[in-house]
């Protein structure tokens, strides 16, 4: 065994979370050391998805110029100052995952990041509350005050189906479509790895049962990128226009493996009186996703876990509830707004990992979240915001989620801080993290309530009219400015939704410039003093 000496962040995993947070720690220069199992970054594209396409969108050709509104469109690239991003490694729309383990090792090949590979973490401990120590599989060890705990989920969920372990796994089972030649093949699971699985299968499996608990959820009507995608939806088209295949609404209640390999599946049909029936397959292939593995943490620093221990659960500053100084990066942070915004993917974590930093910038290292300082009066405000809303990838991504913060000062000033996530503002203002403010505006894109109600391809259902500025019917996404005092309740004194657009820009006078700055008038300490465009910002701090 060998001490390999002492960090002050010690981040495991060499994903795109891992690296994401490996640059932010090494452009502010902090003392911090990736570590991750494989011998390259960005192992995990190498085996997923299992039929090599993402499904994560790379539009090459989006007529801008704005590096900030390509990355509204760019799924895949990291955030940095210098590049590379990930458009420049493949044309295609959904590109394969090859070229993101090529994009991955670049990346930390380009920003020259300390990653020690080949360097699979066996055990974390935390004697006596101090320093955590990290022991590879080799006995090396490596000391850290801070963890960043990057390992995205890893460990297969097995449903409690009697007989479930008869089955095959969707990380394991063969991709070669000819083994399933003429097969009945029941598929356990409704996401995408689910449909992507049978969409591979359908020319030729004889039959193709896709089941699972719940209704089917559509990503072009909630929002959700991780319901199912239309690039995957393919199969549904082979069940409702009748070629032998089916999504079986009901409950998987055993598996029972024959003699012979094939398999009998009791399933309890809940839209048919509760019936169950006994139905043949000759494979049985489980897709029902994949959980945190806290398997490696001591008693002494174990993080609590949450949705069907599923997850890490966190603060709102992504540290764990009953670990201090641990804190989790990627997709494993998803537990703060599941199936709501996408803390699950790239193009969302890029952006909480940024707010992260900054978190652990301000509570470590004594450094105020950088902020731009305006007048507090209506017409600055209003172009600040009108500004932003119409660039912000951030906030167009983790919607609803993240946010930019409007802190109103005693002083006739209002600190502008972008890319704040809303409930730890909430909770941090409270504190007085940042400063004493009278009060404070969030500034975020949400989608209407109950968005996920409505079929936006339905003509019938009434849409808020462009005459309509109060925007509070709208069900697309939208700005959403509202005001808070610093109680920590996160209840709002007053709110301003900005009417939604279809090419979602939020820049015309009477629609959306004029009742936002009403708004505000009405709510900041000068009023509508100061002419819009008059003295509009100090330099940023």
């Amino acid at each position: 065994m060998s001490d390999s000496g002492q960090v002050d962040y010690l981040v495991i995993g060499g994903g795109p979370a891992g690296l994401q947070a490996g640059y932010f720690l090494q452009k502010s220069g902090r003392d911090y050391l990736i570590v991750d199992e494989s011998d390259t970054p960005g192992a995990f594209f190498t085996r997923f998805p299992r039929h090599r396409t993402l499904i994560s969108s790379n539009k090459v050709h989006t007529g801008w110029s704005d590096p900030e509104l390509r990355l509204r469109v760019d799924w895949n690239s990291l955030l940095s100052d210098e590049g590379p991003l990930f458009t420049a490694y493949s044309p295609r729309y959904f590109p394969p995952a090859d070229d993101m383990v090529r994009y991955l090792v670049d990346f930390a090949r380009a920003h020259e990041l300390r990653i020690r590979l080949n360097t699979r973490i066996t055990r974390i401990s935390r004697p006596d509350g101090g320093l955590f120590v990290a022991t590879d599989e080799n006995g090396n060890v490596v000391r850290a005050r801070r963890v960043i705990v990057a390992t995205g989920v890893s460990r297969p969920y097995v449903p409690p189906i009697e007989g479930a372990a008869e089955a095959e796994h969707y990380d394991q089972v063969s991709v070669d479509p000819a083994e399933f030649t003429d097969k009945r093949v029941l598929i356990i699971g409704r996401g995408n790895s689910a449909f992507e699985t049978a969409d591979h299968l359908i020319e030729t499996a004889a039959v193709i049962h896709v089941a699972g608990p719940g209704s089917l959820k559509l990503a072009w009507r909630t929002h959700f990128v991780g319901h199912l995608r239309a690039v995957n939806n393919n199969f549904l088209d082979t069940y409702q226009l009748k070629s032998q295949n089916a999504v079986l609404d009901g409950d998987i209640l055993r598996i029972a493996r024959k003699p012979d390999g094939t398999y009998v599946v009791s399933v309890k049909f809940s839209r048919v009186a509760e019936v169950v029936k006994d139905i043949p397959y000759d494979r049985v292939i489980l897709a029902t996703g994949f959980r945190f593995d806290a398997s490696i943490f001591d008693d002494d620093c174990r993080p609590d876990l949450v949705i069907k221990d599923r997850f890490p659960q966190l603060t709102d500053a992504w540290e764990s509830v009953n670990v201090p100084d641990l804190y989790f990066a990627g997709t494993i942070t998803q537990s703060l707004d599941f199936k709501k915004s996408t803390s699950g993917f790239i193009h969302g974590f890029r952006y909480g990992v940024k707010a992260l930093h900054r978190i652990l910038e301000r509570r470590y290292h004594d450094r105020d979240w950088p902020h731009t300082v305006l007048p507090a009066a209506a017409g600055p405000v209003t172009d600040a915001v009108i500004e932003r809303v119409n660039r912000t990838s951030a906030l167009w991504q983790l919607f609803g989620f993240l946010g930019d913060a409007l802190l109103v000062g005693t002083d006739g000033t209002v600190r502008h801080c972008e890319e704040v996530p809303v409930a730890h503002l909430h909770h941090a203002a409270a504190r007085g993290e940042f400063g004493e403010p009278a009060s404070y505006f969030t500034v975020t894109l949400e989608y209407g309530a109950d968005h996920d109600q409505v079929d936006p391809f339905d003509i019938t259902v009434s849409r808020t009219p462009q005459q309509d500025t109060s925007g509070l019917d709208a069900r697309y996404l939208h700005p959403v400015v509202r005001q808070f005092l610093p109680d920590g309740t996160g209840k709002p004194v007053a709110e301003h939704h900005i009417t939604e657009n279809l090419e979602n820009e939020w820049d015309n006078p009477d629609v959306h410039v004029g009742p936002l700055r009403s708004f505000l008038a009405s709510r900041l300490p000068a009023g509508d003093d100061l002419p819009a465009g008059e003295d509009i910002a100090a330099p940023r701090a």
